[in-house]
């Protein structure tokens, strides 16, 4: 999220803060009204998916490297829509020269900074709501088109919901929907092999 003084105002004033001290509901109304204050070019979202995300694990074992590619991507596509952006923030979540290592040509002439509960930055903070609210829609789609509730986080209606996903589509469809290297999966295919 690009913001300058002005919308750091707005954000505020619309409820922008941490997305996880704010409840699912007002992630979704937040959020968008972040977007729609913001319009496209001043934020940007890289959405992976439990496919591509799989795939990105199988090939490196490692999220924080997942993530320091999409923390990259995405400040690469904001550069294109507010070029003359100085900085940016972003939440250390590993080694500090993940996301610097994955950055590109225009990425490498701003200023980066890291630290950790970096939410404390409104744009740090608008990015959060603005990504959970993604990750809800994505999942309520997800949901919607396998025609099973697919519940966030980790607990037994999370393995219950797996389990039944299974049932209808078989184990190896778990990739379109979990990320397979967690253990409530594991214990979802653990469970069916019983």
């Amino acid at each position: 999220v690009y913001t300058d003084q002005n919308l750091s105002k707005r954000m505020l004033e619309i409820g922008a803060k941490d997305c996880k001290v704010i409840s699912d509901k007002q992630v979704l109304t937040i959020g968008e009204k972040l977007r729609a204050l913001l319009g496209p070019n001043r934020y940007k979202v890289v959405a992976i998916g439990p496919e591509a995300y799989n795939r990105m694990y199988s090939k490196n074992s490692n999220v924080n490297r997942i993530l320091s590619w999409a923390h990259a991507r995405a400040i690469e596509n904001l550069l294109e829509g507010v070029p003359s952006c100085p900085r940016a923030v972003a939440d250390q979540f590993g080694a500090e020269w993940l996301i610097k290592s994955a950055l590109m040509e225009k990425g490498r002439s701003i200023i980066l900074e890291q630290h950790h509960k970096a939410e404390s930055d409104i744009a740090v903070a608008a990015a959060s709501v603005i990504a959970r609210e993604q990750f809800l829609i994505h999942l309520k789609k997800l949901s919607q088109d396998c025609g099973i509730e697919l519940p966030k986080g980790a607990s037994q209606a999370v393995i219950d919901a797996g389990k039944q996903y299974v049932e209808k589509y078989g184990t190896e469809a778990l990739s379109k929907v979990a990320k397979l290297h967690f253990k409530t999966t594991q214990s979802v295919m653990q469970q069916n092999l019983l």
